[in-house]
């Protein structure tokens, strides 16, 4: 049994690692494509557009590792399937159950893998690229609104014209109220940086609304500085979420910006869908793993290894669309985060399932 579980895992990896080195190899070549519309734009050159290329790969690697899962069980298993190798398995007395088990510790070994790579490469090398490509081509980090990016920081309300790749600030203006939402102050400042833990305005103008006894008696007081410090909650991580798609951030920063979000009381929806996927989404890796058993013991003699890529790619694109659609459609219809993120994956789950026992009845 041991010779057979090594046999297995080394079929499988191989068969896996194989059609990853593919599908990376294309995504990289679409990515070099794209990237080439841009060769020229302020500095940025070919040697850009390559580390660009090298260093989107990590998250490329993140979003096919349950699609090159399920292609590359679907081609090792049909091989054996051809050979007749599987059947000697189940005559020598290995069930499907049996080698269900062993081949789900391929998909928990893809499944770990795909956890570190999401958790602590994807979310630094994705940042690291799109900022070197927005320092190359003097870009700018997306803004929400045409006025600017606007932030609740508990008792006031932040715009930002510019947010710069390096999380600098220019042009914002800060709005301070109390505990009744009056109007305290209007802080104005051209550009603010983040150093030694807190931010440093430059050319600030603040201006107080004063307010005395009389009700109708207001006057402001307007004063200039040339440096500045500001306390705030914000901090550049925050930031550097809008450099990067929400499921490619890293769960611990997902997380302290839901908190942060949630503490002023802002909407979360978009932003737990996102965690809740971070979590799920590993797990896709075990589920292709059972959908795919079942291709093994099917047409073992008709069915190619160019016919089996082809229903694995179909099927994977099919996961990942499907991924895609109950995420932005739970977050316009407000569904639980959870459901919006299980959703896919549990169906892919039950089919694989639902096969698995059509072939054990055969």
């Amino acid at each position: 049994m041991a010779m057979i579980n090594r046999y297995l895992w080394k079929e499988t990896t191989l068969s896996i690692l194989t059609i990853t080195l593919g599908l990376l190899s294309m995504f990289s070549f679409f990515d070099l494509i794209e990237e080439l519309d841009s060769l020229g734009e302020g500095t940025y050159n070919l040697s850009n557009i390559l580390t660009f290329v090298l260093l989107s790969i990590p998250g490329h690697i993140y979003d096919i590792a349950p699609v090159a899962t399920l292609i590359g069980m679907m081609v090792s298993l049909g091989a054996l399937g051809r050979t007749s190798e599987l059947t000697i398995m189940r005559v020598s007395g290995l069930s499907i159950t049996n080698l269900g088990v062993m081949l789900v510790k391929v998909g928990l070994l893809f499944t770990i893998a795909t956890i570190l790579i999401g958790e602590f490469i994807t979310p630094v090398s994705e940042e690291a690229a799109q900022r070197m490509r927005l320092e190359a081509t003097e870009g700018v980090v997306a803004q929400n609104f045409e006025s600017g990016l606007w932030v609740k920081d508990e008792k006031s309300f932040i715009n930002v014209k510019t947010v710069l790749p390096d999380a600098t600030l220019l042009d914002l203006s800060i709005y301070e109220f109390d505990e009744n939402f009056k109007l305290l102050t209007i802080s104005s400042a051209g550009k603010a940086s983040y150093l030694d833990g807190r931010w440093r305005l430059s050319d600030v103008t603040q201006t107080k609304i004063i307010e005395t006894d009389q009700v109708s008696d207001k006057h402001v007081e307007t004063t200039f500085f040339d440096k500045a410090n500001w306390e705030s909650g914000i901090r550049p991580e925050l930031l550097n979420i809008l450099l990067v798609e929400p499921e490619k951030i890293s769960a611990w920063n997902l997380y302290s910006f839901i908190t942060h979000l949630a503490n002023n009381k802002q909407e979360t929806n978009r932003y737990d869908v996102a965690l809740w996927t971070k979590m799920i989404y590993p797990l896709a890796c075990v589920v292709m793993v059972i959908l795919a058993l079942p291709f093994g013991f099917l047409q073992q003699r008709s069915s190619s290894t160019s016919a089996k890529i082809f229903i694995g790619i179909l099927l994977g694109v099919t996961y990942q669309i499907m991924n895609r659609v109950f995420i932005h459609v739970g977050v316009l219809n407000d569904w639980p985060p959870f459901m919006s993120a299980i959703t896919p994956t549990a169906l892919f789950l039950l089919a694989g399932i639902y096969l698995l026992f059509i072939t054990e009845r055969r």
